[in-house]
């Protein structure tokens, strides 16, 4: 499957497309697919939820500017609230660091007939605490494998895994700090301490890639997203999730017998 990362597989990151290039080039055709993909996506939402059995985990990370709020809002635009659940994992706090990593995270996970999704997550406490050296190297080194048996406890208890890494350029991210820049309307998103982890764009990709190499088994994969251009970036991701959805094959509870026989008065 394309942009899927499979076990134990060296990437390397600036190597691989930014952009939709030989993946698609028909910009109207791939609109038109994403739209029928996201009526489905409502659809399969719905008896994923009335079912209430399984769960499915969505996981975005990119660096800075690399479209996370974007694809949430475009991605699930119009699937119904009561079914989804979306968690931004910000700084930990005071209360959240006196527990372990894992701790905030597991108390996120989506519920059975749920979707949730996690805008950022717990590869922030690997990826953030080894660029800033927040923690020491043993300790961040060691997040490989908890992250690893954490996921296979949810696998394992009917949580559908996937994970996407959504793949800008550094011109891009450029440009898309510029726009904030320059809209008075999105002032509010730009954020000066970002230039700082953009001077560590080297630093991120060595650790996203440590990431990829170490946490992308086969039941939770990642999934690297040329994300440039967003009108790629919403299909491909819409593409993989409907993939995922019809796989769980989620059906209506059966109706309550005799329903045939009542009249509502």
């Amino acid at each position: 499957m394309p942009h899927r990362i499979p076990p134990q597989t060296t990437v390397r990151l600036a190597d691989l497309p930014t952009r939709a290039g030989s993946f698609h080039d028909d910009r109207p055709q791939a609109e038109e697919e994403f739209r029928q993909l996201r009526e489905e996506l409502m659809e399969l939402q719905n008896v994923l939820y009335a079912q209430g059995t399984d769960r499915l985990l969505i996981v975005l990370q990119a660096m800075d500017a690399g479209g996370k709020d974007s694809t949430i809002r475009k991605v699930f635009r119009g699937v119904n609230p009561q079914g989804v659940r979306v968690t931004s994992f910000k700084a930990p706090s005071k209360e959240e660091l006196s527990h372990d990593f894992l701790w905030r995270i597991h108390q996120a996970v989506p519920a059975r007939g749920m979707i949730g999704v996690f805008n950022r997550s717990h590869y922030e406490d690997l990826l953030v605490a080894r660029v800033d050296k927040l923690v020491a190297e043993e300790t961040w080194r060691a997040r490989y494998q908890q992250i690893n048996e954490f996921e296979q406890l949810l696998t394992s208890s009917g949580t559908r895994i996937l994970k996407f890494y959504l793949h800008i350029s550094l011109d891009e991210q450029k440009e898309r700090f510029q726009e904030r820049l320059d809209r008075p309307e999105k002032n509010w998103k730009f954020n000066s301490g970002d230039l700082a982890k953009r001077k560590d764009w080297d630093k991120y990709m060595a650790a996203f890639e440590d990431v990829f190499l170490h946490c992308s088994p086969q039941d939770a994969p990642w999934y690297i997203i040329p994300a440039d251009q967003k009108w790629y970036r919403n299909l491909a991701i819409s593409r993989v999730i409907v993939g995922a959805i019809r796989e769980m094959d989620p059906q209506y509870p059966p109706a309550e017998e005799g329903l045939g026989e009542i009249t509502i008065d």
